[in-house]
């Protein structure tokens, strides 16, 4: 309470006193005049603010460590784009007929921490939380991180910042640590491929019953599901088998009579209760019905019991993060997915795979793209388009630092554990109801459930609640001899000692079911396991991609902005990261906090009634918005409104994820200049309005602009009976100065991976909650096990009820410490970068779209067409070359096939953003040249871009290039005190694709031989 209160006057005070008392002047910088009224300091140089003026003033505010230019810079820019003040700048950027007043989004609603007084406010809400030794199971466990993948991984900047390696020349290292991810799938499983994760086990479920469903042709609408299969596992399938109208059969599938109309059959391998089964007749059974087995199994039993590839399973699934993952209140976690040949181009999500580059050598891409259900727009049967890819790089990580010896005497111990419980409690009278186990034991003590648990309850223990005759419990890596002694006496109701105890005799595992086969045996989990090389081996693969650590990431419509220490901290401390998504709620208190304090300033920002924090990608959110507003229909008596109007610029998941919500697609066009053709949308609204459910837009538009006509198309859909989604993903230009709501929306997800810093992980994970209005509140996603959602919820989205809690943390602490006013300027900024860009390019590149002021909002949208016709350049020859400069590529191709969309994003210094323009200014000239007839047009430096060392090192007699090796790597003089190499030349995709090889060995290993 004391430090609640000394913070609490610690805001008031910061509200409240005179800005020349806790702030620079600015007198002498500009400053009052860059930000108008909000008379927000920034320090003068790019170095800690200067607070010589200002005694009492705190040393570290984090608005002046999270917002790249500094006074002088912003009035530079601001002075380049021939404005005096930065409200006079936003005036001419953002239509006034949605902009929200200064007080929406300000230190008075949103009141700013420093950065030591967030982390004493996380302290007490970790202190608010309780870790008990939970042995509660169903899919979660106290994973053991090893310290060097904790803080060499999880902690490591580098393997954090990156993104999606769609540039495989700069992200060789998390590809090939990803490989090892697949192979480790593939090998444990026994199955053909896997791909590179998914969002959650239960998300995975539901992708293997609609790729079942898809593998038929889309003709079996009934899907078998067995009783042993995880209660959030059902629920997300009961919600994903409504909108494509499955029939959902949940059974005992030893009994139940396949019918010709089922697609496919889910098992638990083992099930919830712990139970190991043979299914092999069963799959003989299901695949002479012409239907699909899929499997949820466990990766660390799959040491142990024979793989379900060697006994038929099509499908295999589950939570890969009992590999040296926290259970962190339920993720993030990468699930696993795994198929038979045959399946691999229906299989959702990213596949890594191998390649080779121009000069013959072995790379990994991303392999066989065009069959990512995104792409597909309204033809998908699935929206992901995103990974857990750190958090399946650890699991990988964690498999290459055990080996297969390792991992298998982890389970052995785990298993012997549970043994010698299960002997025990046997031998005082209770059964255990499964008698073929791995590592859970479901104990039947009639009438005697609530004293058990309340047992355990003294001891600080959580075991699993069934019913009032039976207890659950499942033990995992984490769980010593003491804590066995604990649970006996918990079990027993007496002391057991230690030196009572004997390894057991027999195994409970059937010998039909023990698994005889090799696993892992790939040089890569066979080397690595000194922790000296292990540190090495990560490093090594962390020196292959770009991230954060060494340049701007300028992506259009994907945010990579700071992801700042402070942030991230406290998401490792063991009171956030030990804490099962089960557990009573009364033990996490802390995360209750978190929810609500993050929930309540979503929706302040939004500018929406009420919030769910549950969807864990952004995709995930817009199918969980679309769903919430089905179910709204649904409630006034008009579910047959399904027709989703869509632009024809939205990005792939907008239309895929309204086919998964049960909805049918009608396209929008767009106009000439890139704003929506209103026209188009009205008369679309009125041909549907009986059947109008839903109008998706992104705003500012993919094309990189505030439209002025946003309101009026929102008004066009209410009074045709929809409801507007509007897509978040462009929301880091709105932050206090509109807001979702004022434009008209109804609902609108929100990228914490993007807006609201959550790192990218180079490739996942994301959260992607949802903010509605008050009518849309009731229908907010609820859980099965955990209280949450509206009155009139719609059933899970994901697996976890707050879906991967602990990094909510980051965007909690990243709101709290910018303050509102913090957030506003952060948005400004964003706003400023662009716009400077683009100046600085005009008359050296095509701006596509502006509005009527020549402004653009957050990201510019650059035309590349001229170049393909004149010199036979496309974007990729564009991209590539900019690798050479040390630079990630913006988001190329896309929304415009011809274009490239730069998002700078307000983390960046004036001195980074002229940077990336002398490299793009750069590039112009070399285009000239081609153009010009100096370099030839098929040799050039733009066509044989990137430039390895393996490149330049080439002999002279094998250096058939028109020009030196000076031009092709320094190309502007910063290149030679900071340069980052690409590590292999420019990917074939199509060789690739043709020579399908998705796992281990290594690059170097391929290459050395």
């Amino acid at each position: 309470m004391r430090c609640a209160r000394s913070l609490a006057v610690v805001a008031r005070a910061r509200r409240s006193s005179p800005p020349s008392l806790l702030r620079l002047s600015l007198a002498s910088l500009g400053r009052a005049q860059c930000f108008g009224q909000s008379g927000r300091s920034r320090r003068a140089l790019s170095t800690a603010a200067d607070y010589s003026h200002a005694v009492f003033a705190p040393l570290d505010t984090f608005a002046d460590r999270h917002i790249g230019p500094d006074a002088g810079e912003t009035a530079k820019m601001l002075e380049r784009l021939g404005y005096d003040s930065m409200d006079a700048f936003v005036d001419d950027t953002v239509p006034k007929h949605i902009r929200v007043a200064a007080t929406t989004v300000s230190n008075d609603s949103i009141p700013p921490l420093t950065e030591s007084e967030l982390l004493v406010r996380a302290k007490e809400l970790a202190a608010q939380n309780k870790v008990f030794r939970t042995y509660i199971g169903m899919g979660y466990h106290t994973a053991v991180v090893p310290p060097v993948i904790l803080r060499n991984v999880l902690e490591n900047p580098a393997w954090y910042t990156p993104y999606t390696p769609y540039q495989p020349e700069i992200a060789q290292g998390r590809l090939e640590s990803l490989v090892n991810f697949q192979t480790m799938v593939m090998s444990l499983t026994a199955m053909d491929i896997a791909n590179a994760s998914l969002l959650d086990e239960a998300t995975a479920a539901a992708e293997a019953m609609v790729m079942s469903y898809a593998v038929s042709g889309s003709k079996k609408r009934t899907f078998v599901v067995d009783r042993g299969v995880a209660p959030q596992t059902l629920a997300v399938l009961r919600t994903r088998a409504k909108g494509f109208g499955l029939n959902l059969v949940v059974a005992d599938v030893a009994t139940y009579e396949l019918t010709p109309d089922v697609s496919g059959v889910l098992v638990q391998y083992p099930d919830i209760n712990g139970q190991v089964t043979d299914y092999t007749a069963l799959a003989d059974k299901i695949h002479a019905n012409g239907s699909l087995l899929s499997v949820a199994t466990d990766l660390l039993a799959l040491t142990m019991l024979k793989p379900p590839g060697e006994w038929g399973a099509d499908i295999v699934l589950g939570n890969s993060a009992r590999f040296g993952v926290p259970a962190a209140y339920g993720g993030p976690h990468a699930a696993f997915f795994a198929c038979t040949n045959t399946l691999k181009r229906k299989m959702p999500g990213r596949l890594i795979g191998l390649s080779k580059d121009t000069m013959g050598q072995p790379a990994y891409r991303l392999a066989l793209q065009t069959r990512e259900q995104h792409i597909r727009r309204e033809k998908a049967t699935s929206n992901i388009c995103t990974a857990q890819a750190l958090l399946a790089n650890m699991a990988a990580m964690y498999a290459v630092y055990h080996g297969p010896t390792g991992l298998r005497a982890i389970a052995g111990k785990v298993h012997a554990f549970a043994q010698i419980v299960k002997d025990a409690v046997e031998s005082a009278g209770l059964t255990v109801a499964n008698p073929a186990f791995f590592d859970t034991l479901t104990v039947a003590a009639p009438g005697g459930a609530s004293a058990i648990h309340e047992r355990a309850a003294s001891l600080g223990i959580n075991l699993r609640r069934i019913d009032n005759d039976h207890v659950g419990l499942t033990l995992d890596e984490s769980v010593s001899l003491s804590d066995v002694t604990d649970l006996l006496a918990v079990f027993t109701g007496k002391e057991v000692s230690a030196s009572s105890l004997s390894p057991p005799s027999q195994t409970s595992i059937p010998s039909s079911l023990r698994r005889s086969s090799e696993f892992l045996p790939h040089p890569v989990f066979n080397t690595h396991h000194s922790e000296t090389e292990m540190m090495r081996y990560i490093f090594h693969l962390a020196s292959k991609d770009l991230g954060l650590v060494h340049a701007m990431i300028p992506l259009g419509s994907c945010t990579m902005k700071l992801n700042s220490t402070s942030s991230m901290i406290p998401l490792t401390w063991p009171e956030f990261s030990n804490i099962h998504p089960f557990a009573p709620t009364e033990q996490a208190a802390g995360y209750a906090r978190v929810v609500k304090e993050l929930s309540e300033d979503l929706c302040k920002i939004t500018g929406f009634y009420a919030a769910s924090l549950q969807p864990n990608s952004g995709a995930a959110g817009e199918y969980a918005g679309l769903c919430v507003i089905k179910a709204y229909h649904e409630s006034r008596g008009e579910g047959h409104r399904d027709v989703c109007l869509i632009p024809v610029s939205a990005h792939g998941t907008n239309p895929a994820s309204a086919i998964m919500a049960g909805m049918k697609v009608v396209s929008v066009k767009t106009m000439g200049d890139g704003s929506l053709d209103v026209s188009d949308l009205r008369a679309k609204a009125e041909q549907y309005k009986d059947k109008l459910a839903a109008f998706m837009i992104t705003y500012p538009s993919t094309f990189g602009v505030f439209e002025d006509g946003v309101t009026e198309a929102c008004k066009i859909i209410h009074e045709n009976g929809g409801q507007v989604y509007l897509d978040g993903a462009n929301l880091n230009a709105q932050v206090g100065v509109t807001n979702p709501a004022t434009c008209g929306g109804d609902v609108c997800h929100l990228n914490l991976h993007k807006t609201f810093a959550i790192p990218h992980g180079g490739g996942g994970p994301g959260v992607g909650p949802i903010c509605v209005a008050e009518h849309l509140a009731p229908f907010l996603p609820s859980h099965p096990l955990v209280a949450t959602g509206g009155d009139n919820a719609i059933e899970a989205v994901s697996a976890a009820p707050f879906g991967s809690a602990s990094i909510l943390l980051i965007s909690w602490a990243y709101v709290k410490m910018l303050g509102g006013r913090g957030l506003s300027d952060s948005s400004k900024t964003a706003l400023l970068n662009a716009n400077y860009m683009a100046e600085r390019l005009r008359g050296h590149y095509t701006l596509r779209y502006k509005n009527s002021k020549n402004r653009v909002a957050h990201e510019l949208l650059i035309d590349l067409a001229e170049f393909d016709k004149l010199a036979g350049l496309k974007v990729t020859d564009f991209a590539k070359r900019l690798q050479d400069f040390g630079f990630h590529p913006p988001t190329c191709s896309w929304p415009i096939s011809t274009c490239m969309l730069i998002e700078p994003t307000e983390s960046e210094s004036l001195e980074e953003l002229d940077r990336f323009c002398d490299a793009m200014i750069k590039i112009r000239e070399e285009a000239d040249a081609i153009i010009a007839g100096k370099q030839p047009k098929d040799n050039n430096v733009l066509k044989n871009a990137p430039h390895p060392i393996a490149a330049i090192t080439l002999p002279d007699s094998e250096w058939n290039r028109p020009y030196t090796r000076e031009q092709a790597v320094f190309p502007l003089p910063f290149l030679r005190q900071r340069k980052f190499w690409p590590t292999v030349a420019r990917i074939d995709d199509a060789y690739g694709d043709i020579n399908l090889v998705c796992e281990c060995p290594s690059v170097e290993e391929v290459a050395s031989n």
